[in-house]
């Protein structure tokens, strides 16, 4: 009689958002493998955001509140697409990803998603092929399953290595499963087989069985811990199908039933507190809910609704997070190209304002009930239930052993969550000696510091206390937290588009990386463009708006700009190098640009090969370096037009130099992998070498702190971006620092600014823009806040310190080119007495626009040093010297709290702080002043 029992769930209906609850203004990418491409825990939503290199996942909280105004955060996780990635079920801030670059990382996602640049990061890997999907445990902290090609692989992540290698695989994996106690483990192939595995027995199949008639995706999803598997695929007339299958007689499907003929493949999603099955195709705008009979093995479909938008990705919330007091039984979050779309799917009942325990029976908690040491050595534990009913249950907060947060490590020692955890706690992890191939670096995409002469963190709670009392380990940990600089909270700004430089149209935006893509001085921006020729536009800063449809006057430059920068004492010249060996030298006329410029004032011949890049002297007038592919760099004198300096030692292509700030060295950093540092006018080969960066896709070189230090941004083994810190004393001993950045296929292009020693990075291509403060010891790196475009710029250009703000304390202004326009850029620092002049941080200046002396006079080996002037107003008072404000208490002193009284006087006081808000006993109520009616005027 059970087909004729009615279903609590039958009635179960969808309810479509209205366009404002949808979280709107996001990049989806458009990602080729088998994944959602959105996940969800209790705290985070996760999906694949559109970004150069694909690497990229937009997080944003799943707190209660207004979903159009959610903050979105990009984690650039990987060198190449992420391919899947998975919620911890324990560990709400526990991350893993997959990803076309071979690769498995965890990420330790900070609280505050405003903060994600701090996001820890640990690498699994690399594998032989990219990895398709991850997988964590359901019930033992510590385990997870990735599939790579024909090999799925069972890590113990306490000691970052693999303990199961399930090699029995004819093709590419497409799915992993894990049944609902963790004991098995099920797979789905392109060879059409769907498998069963036991990781801790054996590494081939249990069992095995023919899934579906095609190779096109398919999915394997276990129904909670029955023996009952559900697979999703296409048979031989391209019909999508879900079929049950029951383990125990896994020969054949129990059911199979046919869904529709689109192309996309479906995505199931299930519920096992409700049986409520979910089934969403990729492509499509309809989303089906069914009720399995786990029993009976059949499907009934529930309902059926028609969505705005076509799905990219599919995923449910947590049961904890659900609102159970409105029936809410399942939220499905949709991915769209453009914005995510909550859907909720409620049981009708007449009263909400009760809990209804028949609809939600005691859910998995949030403890996991083993180790991953205790799970390999046979253990079946299951995770403890809770009632979601809230007030019921106290929140369970757990934080995996796997990847602490920073904060941990100055914790005290605390009771172990779950059995076994004890044992957990007991294995120690490394950030500068990974164990096992696995590395641990402070977030790839994290800048947060990694230097040889920081403490390597364990996880045991002993050394970890002991740790957090050392000096060492607390200039580490002050550098994580990016505390301590007065920039730290400094804002980028982008100003009213009244400002703007519009409608710019055919710029090159193909320069080469050695580029900067444009270059800016006081008054004018130099943009090359796309047409033959060479041809570069000059645009007036003085003049913002809207420029015309017609052509507008350009410098024929007669071939492809291969670098090209303003001469920093004549804002009237400009130098351009060729891709034909020839530096062209431009005199600007005064004013706007009429009229073409066809022939140059100088044209510089010498090199042989292309040229790289261009630099002038940062103190003498008419000096002016250039690297070519020749592997020179030549050094040449523009008042007479000659060469001068030919300097060599070079092994391969030379990605970038750098003047030092006095003009008497000039360094490089090479495809060859070394860093070079020249006395130009004593020697024609460089006078110190020292290991450059690992990747050979691109650098570049600057000087700090005054000419002490030397700054190399550049890429690791596993192409991700980071920066690296030298002395420039010592070259040879190789870096002092090192900061991961993230993964991104662009050249992070550093600005430094040496009145605030502020370091600003990004790459063309970019939104964001890494901001540093460099110290002259360690932790050397301090992260401040970042700045986020709206979209992608093509390069990022500084004015010089002059044109900043000072009274509105603003320590840089960056010109960003995007797709068609010149907007401006403002980074200020928040201060309360903005009245005042802020002398802390504006030091006086160097006026570098004067030259310090003339070419001939640095040939012949004089030096010279650039004056200083003031940037302070003349209105102005510093900050230093203003009056010292008295500070006032505004709260009783700790004693007056912890002063012991009586029952007797608390409610006293209990009683007077009612009074104070209810007013003066003895006033009279405002009714007491109406006048009655007399008996005989009441009607009978």
């Amino acid at each position: 009689m059970s087909r004729f029992k009615a279903s609590k769930y039958k009635n179960t209906a969808p309810q479509l958002p209205a366009r404002g609850d949808w979280i709107n203004g996001i990049r989806t990418a458009s990602v080729v493998s088998c994944g959602n491409h959105i996940k969800a825990s209790c705290a985070f939503i996760a999906f694949n955001a559109n970004s150069p290199g694909g690497g990229t996942l937009g997080i944003l909280s799943l707190e209660n509140g207004s979903w159009d105004k959610r903050q979105v955060s990009e984690l650039a996780c990987h060198a190449d697409l992420v391919t899947d990635f998975d919620f911890s079920p324990f560990d709400d801030g526990l991350l893993a990803t997959s990803s076309a670059d071979a690769t498995v990382k965890l990420w330790r996602l900070p609280d505050d998603v405003k903060q994600m640049s701090t996001a820890l990061s640990l690498a699994l890997g690399p594998e032989e092929v990219r990895v398709e999907c991850v997988l964590f445990h359901p019930a033992a902290d510590g385990v997870l399953a990735s599939g790579a090609g024909k090999v799925a692989k069972v890590w113990d992540l306490t000691q970052q290595k693999p303990l199961a290698a399930l090699e029995d695989h004819g093709d590419q994996i497409q799915s992993l499963t894990w049944k609902g106690d963790g004991r098995f483990l099920g797979s789905s192939c392109k060879d059409k087989m769907l498998r069963i595995f036991d990781p801790r027995t054996k590494s081939s199949a249990v069992q095995s069985v023919k899934g579906h008639d095609t190779i096109k995706d398919s999915r394997l999803l276990w129904l909670n811990a029955l023996d009952i598997v559900l697979s999703t695929g296409f048979n031989q007339v391209r019909e999508r199908q879900a079929r049950l299958w029951d383990i125990r007689k896994f020969t054949a499907p129990v059911s199979t039933f046919v869904i529709d003929t689109a192309q996309g493949c479906l995505i199931p999603l299930y519920d096992a507190d409700s049986g409520l099955l979910i089934l969403a195709g990729k492509g499509d705008n309809i989303v089906r809910c069914f009720e399995v009979s786990t029993a009976e093995a059949t499907l009934t479909q529930v309902s059926q609704c028609l969505t705005e938008m076509k799905f990219k990705g599919a995923a449910t919330v947590p049961k904890l997070a659900l609102d159970v007091m409105s029936c809410e039984v399942i939220r499905l979050l949709q991915l769209t190209d453009s914005s995510i779309v909550p859907i909720s799917y409620s049981v009708p009942r007449k009263s909400l304002q009760e809990f209804h325990a028949d609809l939600f029976p005691d859910t998995l908690g949030k403890i996991p009930s083993m180790s991953a040491l205790d799970w390999f050595s046979g253990s079946d534990k299951q995770v403890p239930r809770v009632c979601v009913e809230w007030g019921k249950h106290s929140p369970q907060r757990f934080t995996s052993c796997v990847l602490p947060s920073p904060l941990q490590t100055a914790t005290p020692p605390r009771q172990p969550a779950c059995p076994g955890e004890k044992e957990m706690e007991q294995t120690s992890w490394q950030a500068d000696n990974p164990v096992h191939g696995g590395s641990l670096s402070s977030s790839s995409s994290d800048g947060s510091l990694t230097s040889p002469s920081t403490t390597s963190v364990s996880s045991s709670t002993t050394r970890s206390s002991e740790m957090a009392a050392s000096p060492q380990s607390q200039r580490s940990m002050h550098s994580f937290l990016g505390l301590g600089s007065k920039f730290r909270h400094v804002q980028g700004i982008v100003s009213h588009r009244g400002t703007h430089i519009t409608n710019v149209k055919g710029l090159n935006l193909t320069t080469p990386g050695e580029c900067d893509g444009f270059c800016v001085n006081r008054e004018r921006a130099a943009l090359p463009l796309l047409v033959s020729g060479g041809q570069i536009a000059v645009l007036e800063l003085s003049k913002p708006g809207r420029l015309p449809d017609t052509p507008l006057p350009t410098i024929q430059n007669g071939t492809a700009v291969a670098d090209l920068c303003w001469d920093p004492f004549d804002c009237h010249r400009l130098a351009v190098a060729g891709e034909d060996a020839k530096i062209r030298i431009w005199r600007l006329p005064t004013g706007e640009l009429t009229e073409i410029l066809s022939d140059p004032e100088t044209i510089l011949r010498g090199h042989s090969e292309k040229i790289y890049s261009i630099r002038f002297h940062p103190q003498a007038a008419d000096i002016l370096a250039s690297s070519s592919y020749d592997m020179t760099v030549r050094i040449w004198n523009l008042h007479s037009g000659k060469e001068e300096i030919v300097l060599r030692g070079h092994t391969d292509q030379i990605f970038s130099m750098s003047w030092s700030p006095d003009g008497q060295q000039l360094a490089t950093v090479s495809r060859d992998g070394s860093i070079r540092v020249y006395d130009p006018r004593r020697a024609d080969h460089p006078v110190q070498e020292g290991p450059g960066p690992a990747g050979g896709r691109g650098a570049r070189i600057l000087w700090v702190n005054h000419g002490h230090y030397l700054l190399v941004s550049g890429f690791n083994s596993l192409s991700e971006r980071q920066i690296y810190l030298y002395t420039a004393a010592s070259l040879s001993s190789g870096p002092i620092a090192t900061v991961n950045i993230n993964a991104a296929p662009s050249i992070l292009i550093p600005f430094y600014d040496e009145d605030t020693s502020v370091l600003y990075l990004t790459g063309k291509g970019d939104i964001r823009v890494h901001i540093y403060e460099v110290l002259s010891e360690d932790p050397y790196f301090l992260q401040c806040s970042s700045f986020n475009s709206a979209r992608p710029h093509k390069g990022l250009c500084f004015l010089p310190k002059t044109e900043c703000n000072v009274r509105e304390v603003e320590i840089a202004r960056a010109l960003c080119l995007g797709h068609s326009s010149l907007e401006c850029v403002i980074f200020k620092v928040p201060r309360v007495k903005k009245e005042y002049f802020q002398d802390d941080i504006f030091p006086d200046t160097i006026v570098w626009w004067r030259p310090a002396l003339s070419a001939s006079t640095w040939l012949s080996g004089a030096n010279g040093q650039h004056q200083k002037m003031s940037l302070k107003p003349e209105d102005m008072t510093p900050v230093s010297a203003a009056p010292k404000e008295v500070p006032v208490r505004k709260y009783q002193p700790s004693s007056f709290y912890l002063e012991e009284k009586t029952d007797e006087e608390k409610k006293e006081e209990l009683l007077n702080a009612m009074v104070s808000k209810l007013g003066n006993l003895d006033d009279p109520l405002p009714q007491d002043s109406f006048e009655g009616v007399d008996e005989e005027e009441w009607d009978d």
